[in-house]
């Protein structure tokens, strides 16, 4: 498990942890581990050209005193000084091991054609000093003028604790901002770091452990790994039956949208549910028992058709492809009366955004999983641009003002729950934005919640194993939804 903390809470520890170390023990900690991960990165530091890019906060500190060990190790360091002053010990430190201070100008136009511009250009390995995790709003001049030139040089650049101009909180990234291949992170992860776009900026993210560990409450923000899921993955035993592994309701699809309905149920029969009864217009029961025979199949009575829905189930599936018609939302409805787990998705998060009592007078479980464009309606006076801006955010006010469960899908999904950190899935990728991927990621998570998981716990392993699979599916080559159906069982093998 990653953890990560806002910045207000990281501060609190840091003074407690320096209130009992020497003066300089905690910078001097990070800037051994930011040292030997740019060793890393260079391979071979000796008689590489180490350009440190140093702002005015500790940050800028940090990389002085980083660069005065890569000066020791036979590496020609500069640092370029940026701001309006600098940390003196760890300039003087670095000089005194060999290294030497370039003044950027303080006119952005002049940056381009100053010495600093030269040695940017010529380094080998730049590093992100110039601001830190307190920095808010993109970059301002000349610290945007230094970071355009970085990011229009060959060099990789490693960034100090979080790439300069991102939010550390949220991931925001208002304006200018550093782009690192690799971001060195003390003490604990930043939520930033894993949000998007922030998370698009950091690149690989590397952990220094400083000792702050003892001194920091719950995170504010998890990111689950391999082995973190696999302890929340269900595992048939001996005793196990299709009754016990979970039934899950499905009411997904429509005459219009028969493909949603093959997807949903497929995702969920990949992940190993025990059974999906589902309920439908003939002719999408006809195409999901032509591709999915073992689902128990039910024909909608159109005299009756809520009285047609499958009893006998531990948690269902409602919305995907389903339609915004009377019908459909007097089903929603009957299906949020149950007392089952329900996870809504696409036209049944729309019916929820303008009927949000629905939800919001539940007293079981409820999973609403929208992308940025649904979630911003389930918002009031919210555009999508803005839930993208700030996704995690947004996602945690949704799950507050319905009191429920939210995924928010896209480039990073963010999942969050009133009363618990929320959770950022590390195996999204862009293979997975094409048609009907969603609706796959519904049944999957489906089957987790049949199974038993809460719907917190269903929502994040849902994501994480939808993820790996479209990485798994053609080698990284371009997927469509149904090629994840033969990918989902290599996903859950691979995580065990």
């Amino acid at each position: 498990m990653r953890n990560a903390h806002a910045v207000a809470t990281v501060r609190k520890a840091e003074s407690a942890l320096m209130a009992r170390l020497p003066e300089g023990a905690l910078m001097q900690r990070a800037a051994a581990g930011l040292a030997a991960a740019c060793s890393r990165v260079l391979r071979r530091t000796y008689g590489a050209r180490v350009v440190l890019l140093v702002g005015s906060g500790d940050n800028g500190g940090d990389a002085l005193y980083a660069g005065t060990l890569l000066a020791r190790r036979g590496a020609s360091v500069r640092a370029v000084l940026v701001g309006s002053r600098v940390h003196e010990g760890g300039a003087a430190a670095l000089r005194s091991a060999g290294g030497r201070t370039v003044a950027a100008p303080r006119e952005a136009e002049s940056v381009g054609d100053s010495e600093a511009a030269a040695e940017i250009a010529a380094a080998d390995l730049l590093v992100d000093g110039l601001v830190g995790i307190g920095g808010s709003g993109g970059l301002r001049e000349p610290h945007s003028a230094v970071a355009a030139l970085a990011g229009a040089a060959e060099a990789p650049t490693v960034a100090v604790d979080l790439p300069s101009g991102i939010d550390a909180d949220t991931g925001t990234v208002d304006g200018p901002a550093v782009r690192a291949d690799v971001t060195v992170t003390f003490g604990t992860h930043k939520p930033g770091l894993f949000v998007d776009p922030g998370a698009g900026h950091a690149g690989v993210v590397e952990f220094v452990d400083i000792g702050l560990g003892p001194e920091l409450p719950g995170p504010s923000l998890e990111c689950l790994q391999a082995e973190d899921v696999a302890r929340l993955l269900p595992h048939p035993t001996a005793e196990s039956d299709k009754y016990r592994r979970g039934v899950l309701g499905m009411a997904v699809g429509s005459d219009r949208y028969r493909g949603a309905a093959v997807l949903a149920v497929g995702g969920a029969m990949r992940t190993g549910v025990g059974m999906v009864r589902y309920a439908g217009a003939e002719g999408v029961v006809t195409e999901v028992l032509n591709r999915w025979p073992e689902t128990v199949a039910s024909t909608l009575d159109p005299m009756d058709p809520l009285g047609s829905l499958p009893g006998r189930v531990a948690a269902w599936v409602v919305g995907p492809g389903r339609g915004l018609h009377p019908m459909a939302q007097a089903e929603l409805e009957a299906v949020l009366a149950t007392p089952q787990p329900v996870l809504a998705d696409a036209d049944a998060v729309t019916v929820v955004s303008k009927k949000p009592e629905l939800v919001r007078e539940r007293s079981a479980h409820t999973l609403l999983t929208p992308h940025a464009g649904e979630l911003a309606r389930l918002l009031p006076d919210t555009e999508r641009a803005d839930v993208e801006g700030d996704r995690l955010s947004s996602v945690a006010r949704a799950a507050d003002e319905y009191g429920c469960t939210v995924l928010l899908k896209g480039s990073t999904t963010v999942v969050a729950e009133p009363g618990h950190p929320a959770v950022a899935n590390p195996t999204g990728s862009p293979l997975l934005a094409t048609a009907g991927t969603g609706d796959v990621l519904a049944g999957v998570i489906g089957a987790f919640l049949a199974a038993g998981l809460a719907p917190r716990e269903a929502a994040a392993a849902g994501a994480y194993v939808h993820g790996l699979a479209a990485r798994i599916a053609h080698d990284g080559a371009a997927i469509s939804a149904s090629d994840l159906f033969d990918a989902l069982p290599l996903a859950l093998a691979e995580i065990g």
